[in-house]
């Protein structure tokens, strides 16, 4: 077990995060769950995979808003298994600040769990990942290239995220490989979730038609693919995969 290989997915409690967890764990990595309020799913994720696999994960919680939280995640990371091969950057913000009516507190949040967070994350372990060749994937969004109306800051946010990839993977080469998956639909958001609502499938519809494949993708789309770029694609570094069902392409 001590020569298993070690995975942090940061935001990994719910959804996506969970899932891209729990790939890296099916194949034989042991895990690190970092969550921020989700200490209930985390805490269960963690229990159903050491039931699994015994003491091969571990959950930290840490806000990332926090540049002091963050560094004290870096160092309790690799006081859970002493090494770490992959670093997975998922954890996000996600909502509208309408421009004209955005504040500095919006800003700052946004850009801190999206991009600066991130960024010295993968400073703070650049030389672990280093030691062990491995890598760091960043799970980026459409909106990067396609922003959302009303939601400047987070498209901004997550250009920013796409941008750092690629200069990342300049600096940490050699030994670091560094790549993004840019996910498309995949979950219906909150605001979609009301199927009785008419407005709401008209809306879902509408979303549908923008994709060439003509369907929401699943969360398992998206962990496969960043298990791809972290520990399969060895002669990868410095791309984006948008796993979008082609809706990039309409």
């Amino acid at each position: 077990m001590s020569e298993s290989r070690v995975v942090l997915v940061t935001g990994a409690a719910r959804r996506i995060g969970a899932c891209i967890a729990e790939t890296f764990h099916r194949r034989g990595y042991r895990v690190i769950i970092h969550f921020r309020h989700a200490a209930d799913d985390a805490n269960a994720l963690v229990k159903r995979l050491n039931a699994q696999r015994a003491e091969s994960a571990c959950g930290i919680q840490a806000d990332l808003n926090s540049r002091e939280q963050s560094e004290l995640l870096a160092s309790k990371a690799l006081d859970c298994f002493g090494r770490l091969d992959t670093l997975v950057n998922n954890a996000s913000s996600y909502y509208p600040t309408r421009f004209g009516e955005s504040t500095q507190q919006q800003w700052d949040d946004l850009q801190n769990s999206n991009v600066r967070s991130a960024y010295f994350l993968a400073q703070s372990f650049s030389d672990e990942l280093a030691r062990q060749a491995g890598s760091i994937v960043n799970v980026i969004d459409t909106h990067a290239d396609r922003p959302l109306r009303h939601y400047p800051i987070y498209s901004i946010a997550k250009a920013g995220l796409k941008a750092m990839t690629r200069s990342l993977a300049i600096e940490l080469a050699p030994k670091v490989r560094v790549n993004g998956v840019s996910p498309g639909a995949i979950l219906w958001p909150a605001a979609l979730a009301d199927t009785d609502n008419p407005a709401v499938v008209d809306a879902r519809k509408n979303i549908l038609q923008q994709i060439p494949l003509r369907a929401l993708g699943k969360p398992a789309d998206i962990a496969d693919a960043v298990y791809f770029l972290a520990a399969e694609g060895t002669y990868v570094n410095g791309q984006v995969i948008k796993v979008d069902g082609g809706r990039s392409l309409a």
